[in-house]
């Protein structure tokens, strides 16, 4: 008897190994979800920048609409023919749905940038789709068309936020590669002097429309990027404009590749953004 209690126990030792290292153990199997949902992640989801052929980039302002300082950069990028990308506050555009939309009457394009500028990254889904949609009346309201794009405020959000916002509303997120920290107040020519440094061709470069040194420093900031021969888009228009990625390298640049909550600076160096 001795002898087949051994062989039994042999066999199920045997057959409990295999099991084993047939299938993962549940934190393992976590972690190969996250990691097929972070690749599964489409790239054309998150922008920082976009691969181009030619000198375009797309100006982007947020935080607005002002009553008093978006009006005079409306004015400015009229006078130059430019158009530019404005990621725009729901209870701003509630109290001034008119400057809104005159941008848009004028070839500007209209971002969602949430309702109150949390921090989506530390929200629930609901209160984070609630400010999503207040939003996205307020400019469908004061536009006629509901926006396409969102950028989160601070930059911050997780990417499984930006799969279900995109799935939900159909949003693209739009970031950055060039901020000249307007947000700090350094002075206009620090602000344009960021800018002509940091900007190249399909570069997405962030301002805010709220603050007066921003709309100062813009007069000059657009005649020597145009001086350095750059032509500007919105950011749709960039977008479609972007070329075949030679490399992964280059693809990486363009977009958000980022596991977790994503964006620069964070929202303790960047209130403004």
């Amino acid at each position: 008897m001795s002898g087949y209690r051994l062989v039994f126990f042999c066999l199920a030792a045997l057959s409990i190994a295999v099991r084993l290292g047939a299938e993962p153990t549940a934190a393992k199997r976590g972690a190969a979800r996250e990691s097929r949902t972070e690749a599964d992640e489409p790239s054309t989801i998150t922008f920082n920048a976009v691969h181009v052929d030619g000198p375009y980039i797309a100006m982007t302002f947020d935080d607005g609409p002002s009553a008093t300082l978006t009006p005079k950069l409306l004015d400015l990028l009229a006078a130059r023919h430019i158009k530019a990308t404005f990621f725009v506050i729901g209870e701003n555009v509630a109290e001034h749905p008119e400057i809104v939309g005159r941008a848009a009457r004028e070839g500007h394009e209209i971002g969602n940038h949430s309702w109150s500028h949390p921090n989506f990254a530390k929200m629930s889904d609901e209160a984070v789709r609630r400010q999503i949609q207040q939003t996205d009346d307020a400019i469908k309201n004061a536009t006629g068309k509901r926006p396409t794009f969102l950028r989160p405020p601070y930059g911050s959000i997780t990417a499984r936020q930006k799969r279900w916002i995109h799935d939900e509303f159909g949003y693209d997120i739009i970031l950055w590669d060039v901020d000249p920290y307007d947000w700090k107040r350094p002075g206009p020519a620090v602000v344009r002097n960021r800018i002509l440094k940091e900007t190249r061709p399909g570069s997405i470069v962030l301002s805010h429309d709220i603050h007066p040194g921003t709309i100062e420093a813009m007069p000059s900031t657009f005649d020597e990027l145009e001086g350095k021969g750059f032509k500007f888009v919105t950011v749709s228009e960039l977008i479609k404009m972007a070329a075949q990625q030679p490399s992964r390298t280059s693809r990486e640049a363009t977009r958000n590749v980022s596991p977790g909550v994503t964006g620069s600076p964070s929202p303790a160096s960047s209130p403004n953004d």
